[in-house]
C-alpha cells in the first residue's frame, strides 16, 4: 500500500460517527455520460423549424492540438431580444464531442442586453479536468458592442479574438484550446464564476 494513501481507523456506528479525511478528486470525463448525457435533444435549444435557427459548432483541442473526443459542452444564454429567464425559451444546451472533438448546439442568436454583446457562456467538461470550464464565445459581425462589452474589456487585447466564432454557411464555428504553455499562445480564455 502506498505511503501517500490515507489510512481511516475502524469506527463502530455509522456515516455519523465515523471519522473522514479527504478524498481523491476524479475528473469529470469520460464518466459525464453516465448522468448527464441528454442525448440529441440536448443539442436544440429551439426546435427546428424556428426562425433565425443557427448551427454552432465548438471544437475542443487539449495542448497538443488534438480534439478531445470525450468533451461535453454546455451553453447558456439570452433569447433574441437580450433576455434571460424568458418564458418558452430553454436557453440551455447539452452537447457531446464527436471524434474530431466537435459538439454542435442549434439555437438562434441571442441579442444585447445593452451592456453586454451578445454572447453564448461555455462550460467544457473532458477528461483530465477537475472541475468544468467556463468562457464565452461572441459573434463576429458584432464588432461594435465587442468594444463596449465589459468581459472582453477586462482581457488584454491580444485575448479577445480568441472568444470570437467565425461565420460559417450555417452559422457559427469556435475552437477552444484547453492549454497552450505559451501565455500569448493560442489558449482560450477561461472564467472563475
Amino acid at each position: 500500500m502506498s505511503d501517500f494513501a490515507p489510512r481511516y481507523a475502524v469506527t463502530p456506528g455509522d456515516q455519523s460517527t465515523a471519522i473522514f479525511g479527504p478524498t481523491p478528486s476524479q475528473t469529470v470525463g469520460p464518466y459525464w455520460k453516465i448522468g448527464l448525457d441528454w442525448g440529441t435533444d440536448g443539442e436544440n435549444v429551439v426546435p427546428a423549424d424556428t426562425p433565425g435557427r443557427v448551427t454552432v459548432r465548438i471544437t475542443v483541442l487539449d495542448g497538443h492540438r488534438e480534439p478531445v473526443a470525450d468533451a461535453m459542452i454546455e451553453t447558456w444564454q439570452a433569447d433574441t431580444d437580450g433576455r434571460y429567464g424568458t418564458d418558452g425559451f430553454r436557453a440551455f444546451a447539452r452537447s457531446a464531442a464527436d471524434d474530431d472533438g466537435t459538439a454542435v448546439v442549434h439555437t438562434v442568436k441571442p441579442g444585447s442586453d445593452g451592456e453586454q454583446a451578445p454572447h453564448l457562456l461555455v462550460g467544457i467538461f473532458a477528461r483530465g479536468i477537475l472541475d468544468r470550464l467556463y468562457t464565452r464565445m461572441y459573434f463576429p459581425e458584432d464588432l461594435a458592442a465587442h468594444a463596449t462589452d465589459p468581459v472582453l474589456a477586462a482581457l488584454p487585447e491580444p485575448q479577445r479574438a480568441k472568444l470570437v466564432a467565425d461565420k460559417s454557411d450555417d452559422g457559427y464555428e469556435w475552437t477552444v484550446y484547453v492549454q497552450d504553455l505559451d501565455p500569448n499562445g493560442a489558449e482560450t480564455p477561461f472564467f472563475s464564476i
